[in-house]
């Protein structure tokens, strides 16, 4: 089977574009709604603190956890009360609680989509939940003793997720959500190369710059000269159409902010830090190398 038509399928329903606009009003209009928390709270769950998306380290949780329930499920007897039936029904209830701290992630780092990423993330989620759903039916009728109606939820809801897992890997693999949009790309080695003339350069301006064909962010500020990669780790926002606040800098598409002098995130969605450079000013150039910090 060609699991490409399931993305075609998708491109079809323009009813998902309308459910991913009403639910992620919703998802922006709760973090307004923690005024000073919403900064400290969204960073932890865009996974700013781990270096990369929380998201990804959330999903193996539930999915491990019903892997092995249909395992258990597939080797026991029968008897509900036998260790293999409860490490089942045990390893069940692990994946819903593993389950919700996936989604509240998933949900934060989508919110911050749009276009196709957007409409197939909205997919992605629907998948998540019916899944879900289905497992927690399964957990119920194993408590009522329904034990043969619980493993066929537990199917049922595991192919439910193996889609959605499809889905996500759409949106990493091919849509690029969730990678870091600022590696890769060529930067000068430990010898100085010449970016920019200095008189090019205004104080207190957010500059773009090349090297070769790779965009520099350059800020003076008084005597200091600053260089990032310029393209936003996040989803490649152009920083030098951002904002200069202090010692930082915006991005001007998901106001991601990176400290100018270090490229670490202050405030995302980014989970990743910007590429950090070296800069002087030599001969009448602005020079930059890669920073040996």
């Amino acid at each position: 089977m060609d699991l490409r038509v399931i993305g075609e399928w998708i491109d079809e329903q323009e009813w998902l574009e309308t459910a991913a606009a009403v639910t992620q009003a919703g998802v922006k209009g709760f973090f307004n709604a923690l005024g000073e928390a919403r900064r400290p709270i969204k960073n932890f769950l865009n996974g700013t603190w781990l270096g990369h998306p929380l998201h990804p380290v959330a999903t193996d949780i539930p999915l491990g956890a019903w892997t092995v329930t249909l395992l258990l499920d597939a080797i026991e007897n029968g008897d509900r009360r036998s260790g293999v039936a409860r490490a089942a029904d045990a390893s069940l209830a692990l994946g819903l609680a593993g389950a919700a701290a996936s989604a509240v992630s998933g949900l934060t780092d989508w919110s911050d989509t749009d276009a196709r990423p957007r409409r197939v993330g909205m997919a992605h989620a629907i998948l998540n939940v019916g899944g879900t759903l289905l497992f927690a039916g399964s957990l119920f009728s194993r408590k009522q003793g329904c034990r043969m109606t619980g493993k066929t939820l537990a199917i049922a809801g595991y192919l439910s997720i193996i889609t959605a897992a499809y889905l996500g890997g759409e949106l990493v693999y091919h849509e690029q959500i969730g990678v870091d949009h600022s590696s890769g790309k060529e930067m000068p080695d430990e010898k100085f190369a010449a970016v920019l003339a200095e008189e090019k350069l205004p104080e207190g301006k957010l500059t773009r710059a090349l090297y070769k064909d790779t965009p520099i962010l350059l800020v003076r500020l008084g005597r200091k000269i600053y260089a990032l990669a310029e393209t936003c780790a996040h989803l490649g926002g152009p920083l030098s159409e951002g904002k200069l606040e202090g010692d930082t800098v915006i991005c001007p598409w998901h106001a991601s902010t990176f400290e100018l002098d270090s490229g670490k995130v202050v405030s995302g969605p980014s989970a990743f830090p910007q590429p950090c450079l070296e800069a002087r000013i030599r001969d009448g150039h602005v020079e930059v190398r890669t920073s040996r910090r």
